[in-house]
């Protein structure tokens, strides 16, 4: 290496200086902006530059926790523009085949947003629900195929998001094609960068008045692109003449020992008509080049929230900024590398990505597989693999990317992860050019333009020890195993491939025409429950006779490693000691008059905002003693028989599809008044909302309302409520023996089949200790008391602004990040999430408010008994908060049970 080779390296060089000194390219404005993106030249008609970003993903291999974090940060930020309510509405659009990624991960930190992406892949039997197109680039027709129409048709913002701003072309013509056939009022357009030329900085804000919309613009960092004149011949001309080089030496070539006769002796990868390419294309030493950064200065996004932008890029032994050398240092292995395949476990029936929508249900679906997929890589990648590379395909960017990110937190090696692209782009083996390598190879899945070249950048010679390739089923074909195919292409430059095949998701055809006959009525007391029959009607099956429970700590490890859903298994119903039953009956004698406004008072709003005779739908179990309180309310004051059944919602598998069926068939889906006991950070509230639009999408029924009542709202995450504040609810204290002796609900695929209820079971072993009555009883007996005050509270409720502001989620956020958790659903915010945790899960650490009383006296008494730290905190918007052990084995509880400290 020379001195001047290693005193850049020390410095850094920035990825597009090569491509800024030949044709005199300028970037210009915010700092970040070289560590962001670095430069190259393709073979385009339209544009011959390229912006090659350092942290999409894409054509730069990156860590997953960097790209991911970009996305997710964006994603934040827009919730903060709309705001909690407008967020709750909104639907995030991203491009393919380059955002396709992106868009996820800024719908991931928007929240509960449903996300499309467009495709360039159509597929049969799918509608097309509108297109667009893409003037600058090489294949530009996008197609929008929801499985959902519905998924559009919103009045909800509609976030689109890119990775570049470039012209605004792309984002006119999605939002014009859009806005004639899905109006709405609100758009917000998310890029990476914002590199607009002063031109047409002002053509967003016109067209937004010309079609009279509000059109938002987010993005991490802005500038330009200066071109000098002529830069688009000059760039073609460059292009053809480094291609033609690529074959071999011509008369033509430049002086020996300038810049480009440094760059043309080492040759850039071959362009066309052969996979086969260049010395220093396909064959450049060890450890160059997996990604093309600032130097040493990291940059992270404007939120602060992706920690560091892109690594600096080792420079090349014996490479400098002005060429690279024609020798390598460290050649070819001489034997292809080995080729194994590694099976997942994906969900089945769980989409890969958003082509065809992808819902808040799914996405927790995801989540829970995450860790057992990822701890499947691990297990089948060499030991000692130091440095792994994920690689997608294509547009199947999200899934390898979580797959990655997941891998990250478990593997002991380097992780890097880049995808496949169907971009032809020059690559050029110098430290100041974004793309120092490529590997050309025949397109695998039988695209609908016919066959075609396909590229990995920066992927050869870039010192991987193993890269896990990342396909659909749709693209394991033949060609993906040619010995010029993908795989090949990878083993002839690092020592183990893996395969890894996420089954490609096809929208089924709805279950309409599919539905039994008949389906069982509900089940009643007293043979299923301990209620009145008329009390509440049950829409599960009976699973008593199934043996379900598991110990508390191996239902832990199992949900939080992902080989196991929550509601596959049930927990062992923890009997309390006779101190904690004492402090159940007083809790309930000093509630009771408060627990009997707050029914009165949900119960008048549903009256009078949601239907004269509603039926109420309680989420089983713990919303159902609250639906029965409510019912009894109606018949105190108004004389009413209303209808009242129990159903099961799953967080991540969403509502019990079947029973809305039955509930269709016999009433009007609009009467339908959904009914829990509270609100923690919301999560259920989210899982119906996106539950029912799966339900429409599929059966083709409309009406049902996914607002929930509840009779506390600490989250503020619901308008129908009895109160917001978070106080103790005395059927949280207990498990089934106050919620008439029942199961949590179980959906696990041996048991419950796809035209059976959810299924539960009746404890009527525990009838000595059932509390159920009692608790019902206790509180309807203040209805007379409190009439005249729940009257006037129903009023002042009717008449106030009880817009969900979603504080409770923000907390739970920031709780997540403070604490080291990072998973939301390890935080159960308010008196009852907490109480749960400590009855039910392995519990870490409880917060409690400053100052918080009797409230949390039953709380402190568990705390005691199993060991689990009580910390008083400031600024809580609930009362207390409770912690599921975030890094939870069987070691976390010692044999006592009790809880053990990080």
């Amino acid at each position: 290496m020379t001195e001047r080779a290693r005193a850049e390296e020390g410095a850094g060089v920035w990825s597009g200086s090569w491509v800024a000194e030949r044709l005199g390219v300028e970037l210009t404005g915010d700092d970040r902006l070289t560590g962001l993106l670095g430069l190259a030249l393709r073979r385009n008609p339209k544009r011959a530059h390229l912006l090659v970003s350092n942290v999409l993903g894409k054509h730069v291999p990156q860590s997953p926790s960097v790209v991911y974090g970009h996305g997710v940060a964006l994603g934040r930020r827009v919730r903060e523009l709309l705001g909690a309510e407008a967020a709750e509405g909104a639907v995030v659009l991203g491009y393919a085949e380059t955002a396709t990624g992106l868009g996820h991960s800024v719908a991931d930190g928007l929240g509960p947003a449903p996300y499309l992406h467009s495709t360039r892949r159509p597929v049969t039997g799918v509608a097309r629900a509108g297109g667009f197109e893409e003037s600058h680039s090489h294949a530009t027709s996008h197609l929008l195929l929801p499985e959902n129409p519905a998924l559009l048709a919103g009045d909800g913002p509609l976030v689109l998001v890119d990775d570049e701003f470039s012209t605004g072309n792309t984002v006119l013509n999605t939002v014009r094609a859009l806005h004639e056939r899905y109006p709405r009022e609100r758009y917000v357009v998310v890029a990476l960068v914002d590199m607009r030329s002063p031109a047409d900085a002002g053509r967003l804000e016109d067209f937004a008045r010309e079609i009279g919309a509000r059109v938002d613009l987010v993005t991490t960092a802005s500038g330009t692109v200066r071109l000098p004149e002529g830069v688009l011949e000059k760039g073609q001309e460059l292009v053809a003449r480094y291609e033609a080089r690529a074959a071999g030496p011509t008369p033509e070539g430049p002086v020996a020992g300038t810049p480009d006769a440094d760059a043309a002796a080492a040759g850039p990868a071959a362009a066309t008509g052969s996979v086969a390419v260049g010395p220093a294309g396909e064959r450049p030493l060890a450890g160059a080049g997996a990604g093309a950064g600032p130097g040493p200065a990291h940059v992270s996004d404007s939120e602060g929230a992706a920690a560091g932008a892109a690594d600096p890029a080792p420079v090349r032994p014996g490479a400098h900024a002005h060429g690279a050398t024609a020798r390598p240092e460290v050649p070819t292995p001489s034997s292809p590398g080995s080729i194994a395949r590694v099976e997942l476990g994906w969900p089945g029936g769980l989409p890969d990505g958003g082509r065809h929508g992808f819902t808040a249900a799914q996405r927790d679906r995801l989540e829970s597989a995450l860790p057992a997929m990822a701890e499947r890589i691990t297990e089948a990648l060499p030991a000692g693999a130091r440095r792994v590379l994920v690689l997608g395909f294509e547009e199947l960017m999200y899934a390898p990317l979580r797959l990655a990110h997941a891998l990250e937190q478990t593997a002991d090696a380097d992780v890097r992860y880049s995808t496949t692209t169907r971009s032809p782009v020059l690559a050029v083996d110098d430290p100041g050019y974004a793309i120092r390598t490529r590997l050309v190879f025949p397109a695998h899945d039988d695209p609908a333009d016919g066959p075609g070249e396909r590229y990995a950048y920066n992927v050869a010679g870039a010192g991987f020890d193993a890269v896990v390739a990342v396909v659909d089923s749709a693209a394991d074909t033949p060609a993906l195993h040619a010995p010029d195919g993908l795989l090949a292409r990878l083993a002839a430059h690092v020592p183990h491939v893996l395969l890894a095949v996420v089954p490609s998701y096809v929208p089924h055809a709805p279950h309409a025409s599919e539905r039994p006959s008949m389906l069982p009525e509900p089940l009643r007391g007293p043979d299923f429950s301990s209620y009145a029959p008329d009390e509440v009607g049950w829409l599960l099956q009976d699973l008593s006779d199934v043996t379900l429970e598991a110990p508390t700590e191996e239902r832990e490890e199992a949900i939080q490693s992902g080989g196991a859903h929550y509601a596959e298994s049930l927990p062992v119903e923890y009997q309390p000691t006779e101190q904690y039953q004492e402090l159940f009956h007083a809790a309930l004698e000093t509630s009771s008059a408060r627990l009997a406004r707050a029914v009165g008072a949900v119960t008048e709003i549903v009256l009078a905002e949601r239907s004269p005779r509603p039926v109420l739908v309680s989420l089983a179990r713990a919303g159902t003693p609250v639906g029965i309180l409510m019912r009894r309310w109606a018949q105190f004051r108004h004389g009413l028989d209303l209808p009242h059944y129990a159903v099961s919602i799953v967080r991540g598998r969403g509502i019990d599809a079947n029973a809305l069926r039955w509930l269709a068939d016999r009433h009007d889906p609009s009467d339908v008044v959904f009914v829990d006991g509270w609100t923690g950070k919301g999560a259920i509230t989210r899982e119906l909302a996106a539950a029912l639009r799966d339900f429409e999408a599929s059966d083709g029924i409309t009406g049902f309302d996914p607002e929930i009542a509840v009779l506390a709202d600490p989250g503020s995450c619901v308008r129908t409520y009895g109160t917001r504040d978070d106080f103790l609810i005395p059927s949280a204290c207990l498990n089934s023996t106050v919620s008439g002796l029942i199961s949590r609900t179980v959906l696990r695929a041996d048991l419950v089949g796809r035209h059976d209820f959810h299924g539960a079971k009746f404890y009527r072993e525990l009838a000595g200790a059932d509390l159920s009555p009692a608790f019902l009883d206790a509180v309807s007996a203040r209805y007379p008391d409190v009439a005249d005050t729940v009257e006037a509270q129903a009023k002042e409720l009717l008449s106030a602004d009880r817009t969900p502001t979603w504080e409770g989620w923000a907390a739970v956020e920031r709780i997540s990040e403070e604490y080291g958790i990072h998973d939301v659903n390890l935080v159960k915010p308010g008196v009852g999430e907490t109480t749960r945790v400590m009855l039910r899960r392995v519990p870490w650490k409880v917060l409690a408010r400053a100052g918080a009383g009797a409230d949390l006296d039953h709380v402190r008494l568990l705390a005691e008994q199993r060991g689990v730290p009580v910390e008083e905190v400031t600024d809580l918007p609930y009362t207390c908060v409770g912690l599921i052990h975030p890094k939870y084995t069987r070691g976390a509880t010692g044999a006592d049970g009790k809880a053990v400290a990080l």
